[in-house]
């Protein structure tokens, strides 16, 4: 990866078996939820679940985040360079703000549930940008987790 790129990583474990997490994570449904109700990411209709059969290395479709649902104030040129179902996915994909962004999350088993770590990689357009890009992202995957927490609990780390 080139150093360039910063990398922001949240990991926590619910309290839930890995299959039921990976059934809720990998749907837009899912998505929203988590990022709700700060952001919401438009989708088509026809790509309401990530599964192995979208094709990959290539963008998929543009998704508008909507701050608070409504207010269009970025997108995210979504493509995938890897999904396995019920143990995470690797994005690849490009941003209105972010010339590179990489979100690469596992599901692991662990006793009583499951971790769930997201790993992102990313480079600002506007140059001097990267810690108040570093600040927005690791506060709104927290959140994520957070979503992730209240929906099926969380349990202390192995």
């Amino acid at each position: 990866m080139p150093a360039e790129l910063t990398v922001v990583t949240v990991s926590s474990v619910v309290a839930a078996p890995r299959a039921a997490v990976w059934a809720h994570v990998s749907t837009f449904e899912g998505v929203n939820d988590e990022l709700g109700p700060l952001v919401r990411m438009s989708h088509p209709a026809t790509t309401a679940v990530l599964d192995e059969s979208l094709p990959l290395d290539r963008p998929l479709f543009r998704s508008w985040l909507l701050l608070f649902g409504v207010l269009p104030v970025d997108y995210d040129h979504i493509g995938f360079a890897h999904i396995a179902a019920g143990s995470g996915f690797a994005e690849r994909s490009t941003m209105g703000s972010l010339k590179v962004w990489h979100h690469d999350r596992r599901l692991e088993d662990v006793p009583g549930g499951t971790r769930v770590t997201d790993r992102l990689a990313f480079a600002p357009r506007l140059p001097g940008t990267a810690g108040v890009a570093r600040r927005i992202v690791g506060a709104l995957f927290r959140h994520r987790h957070r979503r992730l927490a209240r929906r099926f609990g969380a349990i202390a780390a192995p």
